[in-house]
């Protein structure tokens, strides 16, 4: 959990714990034994109930908060349990209330009944997360307590329903409308410019003098912001500025060759989007970041008319590896460029040019370049999970409204890039005109949209 971001909630709590505040403080031993448990649950208890008043719930609330901050890996997932397990909606109540509702004679007597069902279908802890919000330091504190439940939360049903919980709640607090977006460059606040560097997780940001070129000539990134959070970017897109789509990542991140004005250039190349909190996953964030940036663009750069990705593909080799001795995997031609004169040995040849360490050149791995890219394009527009892409990075996309516009060719020679995916990367294109059919076809039959390159890679 990111502690450093729970000052507010500390100081906050320390405050209260200066006076008398009738047994509300907690000192919990870090494992979190049946007798603190107890204590715990009777202080959850009080504070759901809205024992004393709404100050007095949101004491307790910090109390709460703070005592968590002082478990340990056992203690916690203790806490969770507790959570998931005593706090959830009660069934029998949920039954009765059902019941009413098929035994209402009326109307108005249904719609009474229906509201009863809405309040038991709420699990108890609702009310216990809700209160985290309105004190200083409880919305950062709720999202690092979703972010120390997601790798546990796939132990138990309870679990993933406090999972859920927490999502929803994180959800409605972060809404587009609470949303602010920021253009940042290099006169940003240095701690923000900082946490750029702290958070990047697509292409690490090496130096200050990295993050400047980034922030320099013909580059822009975008950032939202919560007003609860001041100086916290919650998530970041980069932005080059390019003349046509680009095809390899090196140029992007190479500060000395020339850059265009933006008034020279008619494409938006996003070539990394970072998510600053992992317990905002599963929370809308990047589609409505990607959308409001091409606005602004649209806006202030009128030249701009294509926007585009340059995005890495990170499942493709697990992909590849678990289906490297389907003997279907390769067509004649392919087999007879990966061995010629040979083509029952292609397979093999093509998992001994892809189990090698990162090739010097891409001339060293150029036999396997049509079989590579034709089973690129494979992965991203037909293998699936739930009808969904399976790629994460192209379900992110595809969800959003773009299409697959191109497979790049030896575009990330970089030692992740060659681990991830061999090297290729791939374009989504945005056109605004294009998202919202894009997205409904997308996520309501499965239609993923490629454009006519990509398709005659599939034989459509």
């Amino acid at each position: 959990m990111a502690e450093r971001r729970l000052n507010q909630m500390i100081r906050q709590v320390r405050a209260w714990r200066t006076g008398d505040r009738r047994g509300d403080e907690l000192h919990l031993s870090p494992e979190l034994p049946d007798a603190d448990l107890r204590r715990l649950r009777r202080l959850i208890d009080e504070c759901i109930d809205g024992r004393g008043g709404e100050v007095a719930a949101r004491r307790r609330a910090t109390s709460i908060g703070a005592s968590f901050l002082d478990l340990n890996a056992v203690g916690r997932r203790r806490f969770f349990d507790l959570l998931g397990n005593d706090y959830d909606r009660d069934d029998h109540a949920v039954d009765q209330a059902i019941a009413a509702v098929v035994r209402a004679v009326d109307l108005d007597e249904r719609r009474l009944a229906e509201d009863r069902l809405k309040t038991t279908l709420e699990p108890r802890r609702g009310r216990l997360l809700r209160r985290f919000v309105g004190i200083d330091g409880g919305l950062p504190f709720l999202i690092d307590l979703r972010e120390e439940l997601l790798p546990l939360r796939k132990d138990s049903t309870a679990l993933a329903s406090l999972d859920n919980d927490l999502r929803v709640i994180l959800t409605s607090w972060f809404d587009v409308a609470l949303l602010r977006l920021e253009h940042l460059d290099w006169n940003s606040p240095a701690a923000v410019l900082e946490k750029l560097i702290e958070y990047e997780a697509v292409h690490a940001i090496e130096s200050w003098d990295d993050l400047r070129g980034r922030l320099g000539s013909g580059r822009r990134c975008y950032a939202f912001f919560h007003p609860s959070m001041p100086g916290e970017p919650l998530i970041f897109v980069e932005v080059a500025l390019t003349r046509g789509i680009s095809r390899d990542l090196p140029p992007l991140l190479d500060h000395t060759l020339d850059r265009l004005e933006p008034a020279q250039a008619d494409t938006a190349i996003f070539y990394s989007i970072s998510n600053c909190h992992q317990g905002l996953a599963g929370v809308p964030l990047g589609d409505l970041l990607i959308k409001q940036v091409v606005q602004r663009l649209s806006a202030e750069l009128p030249n701009l008319t294509t926007f585009s990705t340059l995005s890495p593909m990170p499942g493709f080799r697990a992909w590849l590896d678990s289906h490297i001795e389907d003997p279907d995997l390769l067509n004649d031609t392919e087999r007879g460029l990966l061995s010629p004169g040979e083509p029952s040995l292609a397979t093999g040849a093509l998992a001994t040019l892809i189990g090698r360490p990162l090739p010097r050149s891409a001339a060293e791995l150029e036999p396997a370049r049509t079989a590579l890219t034709r089973l690129a394009a494979r992965y991203l527009a037909v293998e699936r999970r739930d009808n969904h892409a399976l790629d994460p990075v192209a379900h992110f996309h595809l969800a959003n409204g773009s299409r697959i516009e191109r497979i790049n060719w030896w575009a990330n020679p970089s030692r992740a890039g060659w681990q991830q995916s061999f090297a290729l990367m791939v374009n989504y294109r945005y056109r605004p005109e294009w998202i919202e059919a894009n997205h409904d076809a997308y996520e309501s039959e499965g239609i993923i949209m490629t454009a006519p390159d990509v398709a005659k890679l599939l034989g459509n």
